[in-house]
């Protein structure tokens, strides 16, 4: 499944600023080759409107060529990356292209999914994962209270993962942790999702996933930031006739329940 790491950097390729220049004339770009990205790049940034003062401060309108090197060179299939810097380059690039940032990258990338379901059987599949996710973010907003009751239609009572996400969910109401949502400050996209296995009564599928998400704790009042993107797997099974989630594999859960 093409990551939305590479998604973007095919984007860059096709940009008319990139193909119209010597980098549209080679077939691999070389160290000098990512100077003249890097300068394409900043001279494009400085004439967008996208590119606000505010997110200008916050961002700066430069990337290195380095930076860039290693983002081009890099397989970026099976990693994730939580770097706050890495994720403010890929803003960068994303403005770059024309997006207000990699949210809204992200969102349309979903949006164009949508709208190429290959089938029924194809959007049942993926619509538990959509209706899941929206739930756990529901669950976030309700902190400190704990309300598994949100996942009753969508999780098996006596599966591993509603065990796991009990287990994480009652530690963070314990904390008195609180998800700040005002401005937008937390979100969450789903934008691509692969069906990886497609059985009578089971079903395994891919998802590429972003969350941004900023708690307090109402005790202290301390922030803790939740800032990743990455690869879930749902293992869906059907059982007494009925669909539901069973297990996930997430590579970060439980990531907040570490930050003491």
């Amino acid at each position: 499944m093409k990551t939305i790491y590479n998604s973007i950097k095919e984007e860059v390729v096709k940009h008319s600023q990139v193909k119209d220049s010597v980098l549209g004339k080679v077939d691999e770009w070389k160290r000098s080759h990512y100077i003249i990205l890097s300068e394409i790049i900043k001279h494009e940034l400085a004439l967008s409107n996208l590119l606000t003062q505010d997110k200008k401060f916050e961002l700066g309108n430069t990337i290195s060529h380095i930076t860039l090197q290693r983002f081009f060179e890099n397989d970026y299939k099976d990693k994730t990356h939580n770097d706050l810097r890495f994720l403010k380059t890929l803003d960068k690039i994303c403005i770059f292209l024309g997006y207000k940032d990699l949210n809204s990258y992200i969102s349309n990338i979903k949006n164009e999914k949508v709208k190429t379901y290959p089938s029924m059987e194809h959007y049942f599949s993926t619509d538990i994962v959509y209706k899941y996710s929206t739930q756990v973010f529901e669950l976030y907003k309700k902190f400190p209270q704990l309300e598994l009751d949100l996942f009753k239609d969508l999780v098996f009572d006596n599966s591993p993962f509603l065990e796991r996400v009990s287990e994480f969910s009652k530690e963070l109401c314990e904390r008195k942790l609180e998800l700040i949502t005002k401005n937008n400050r937390s979100n969450f996209e789903i934008f691509d999702i692969n069906i990886v296995t497609d059985e009578p009564d089971k079903k395994i599928l891919e998802t590429q996933e972003f969350w941004n998400l900023l708690f307090k704790s109402g005790e202290t009042g301390e922030e803790h930031f939740v800032n990743q993107l990455n690869t879930q797997i749902y293992f869906i099974k059907k059982i007494n006739n009925t669909w539901k989630i069973w297990d996930n594999y997430n590579p970060h859960a439980g990531r907040l329940n570490n930050k003491k």
